[in-house]
């Protein structure tokens, strides 16, 4: 049986935590550091079991439009405040924050909150994606590992 553990952006972007999988264990997640963990991702546990990230629901803002310039024009400006941002067809998703729903609503738009996964586009100078997704049943060499974790 495979386990899963639901984790926020935040949480899915640091190199060092502790996790609480669904079945109620815990486990200590190392990954390199700039590595960001996506939805879908698996880990395998020093025992060999593999753990799925699950994107948690997040509060976020989102911004629908069907103006290709506006939707930009916002883009534009929640990157100019390095505000990690979800692009998809006809909407941005972003943490949601007053200011920045203020400052759409400056430029026309406005941002409704949900709860929803949140997967930001990556940064173009990022480390690479090239860690398992599970192809083949087994993680890729250098994939992040998750670890046993004692309190002791």
């Amino acid at each position: 049986m495979q386990h899963r553990a639901h984790l926020t952006f935040e949480a899915r972007s640091k190199s060092r935590l502790l996790l609480r999988l669904d079945n109620g264990e815990q486990a200590g997640l190392i990954v390199e550091r700039g590595r960001v963990l996506r939805g879908g991702d698996q880990v395998r546990l020093e025992d060999g079991r593999l753990i799925e990230i699950v994107a948690a629901e997040e509060s976020l803002l989102e911004v629908v439009c069907t103006d290709p310039l506006a939707i930009a024009r916002a883009a534009y400006h929640l990157g100019n405040r390095h505000v990690p941002v979800q692009l998809m067809q006809d909407r941005l998703r972003f943490p949601a924050d007053h200011v920045l729903a203020q400052m759409l609503a400056g430029l026309g738009l406005q941002a409704t909150p949900l709860l929803a996964p949140f997967e930001p586009e990556r940064g173009a100078y990022g480390p690479g994606h090239s860690h398992s997704h599970g192809h083949a049943g087994a993680a890729a060499p250098n994939a992040p590992k998750i670890h046993t974790y004692s309190a002791s």
